[in-house]
């Protein structure tokens, strides 16, 4: 099967020499990418910037902003029959981005935000995807709520929701927890390293996709 995985965070340019971005290390993306290919199936991987290798034998698409990353999933989701948008993308941009760099002035400088395009959002309506749908949800409070707020509003099958208030798991560390939230119910598994946890939450999707396709 074609697998489609997002990973890593976004950088929104300020100018030159500063941007916008998150906590994201793409730990959790690129595993699940290395334990796809491990199951046997060719994985596209779109990658903000990281420091980690890119898993051997996958199709990696580089990106940097959460433009780039939305162009370059509906360029790719139509040949794919399973989903996993784990990069955690950018919600705002810079409304504008200054060609030199800007200089510091007064006390206070407001920074106006537009919205990014959202590709998990975009992935059932304008890239018209039809196989199973996956995306995570990382959160500081009410995880499960808000992980089935975004099940639902996003069409998905499975979202992988995972508080990363809690030290020592999720962005910067090689663990997390998650909870498995399904249209139905939910699955809470344990605390694992990334690689560990990236070949339950693999046998899980084929699971699901199985599943759906009968």
């Amino acid at each position: 099967m074609h697998v489609l995985i997002t990973a890593g965070p976004t950088r929104e340019p300020l100018d030159p020499l500063r941007f916008l971005t998150n906590r994201s290390s793409g730990k959790m993306g690129y595993a699940l990418a290395h334990a796809f290919i491990r199951a046997g199936h060719s994985v596209t991987l779109i990658s903000g910037p990281t420091e980690l290798d890119v898993p051997d034998e996958v199709d990696f698409i580089p990106v940097e902003t959460a433009a780039e990353m939305f162009a370059a999933v509906g360029h790719t989701l139509g040949r794919m029959d399973i989903a996993v948008f784990a990069a955690a993308v950018a919600d705002y941009t810079p409304a504008s981005v200054e060609p030199q760099k800007i200089k510091k002035a007064g006390a206070t400088w407001t920074l106006e935000l537009v919205r990014t395009p959202d590709g998990l959002a975009a992935a059932r309506g304008e890239f018209g995807f039809a196989g199973t749908l996956v995306g995570f949800a990382a959160e500081t409070e009410a995880l499960e709520v808000n992980a089935r707020d975004k099940l639902i509003a996003k069409r998905c099958d499975l979202i992988i929701a995972n508080d990363v208030s809690k030290p020592g798991f999720g962005f910067d560390s090689d663990r997390n927890e998650v909870l498995l939230v399904y249209p139905d119910y939910n699955e809470a598994l344990p605390p694992a390293s990334k690689h560990a946890l990236a070949h339950r939450l693999v046998a899980a999707i084929l699971e699901l996709h199985q599943k759906r396709q009968s």
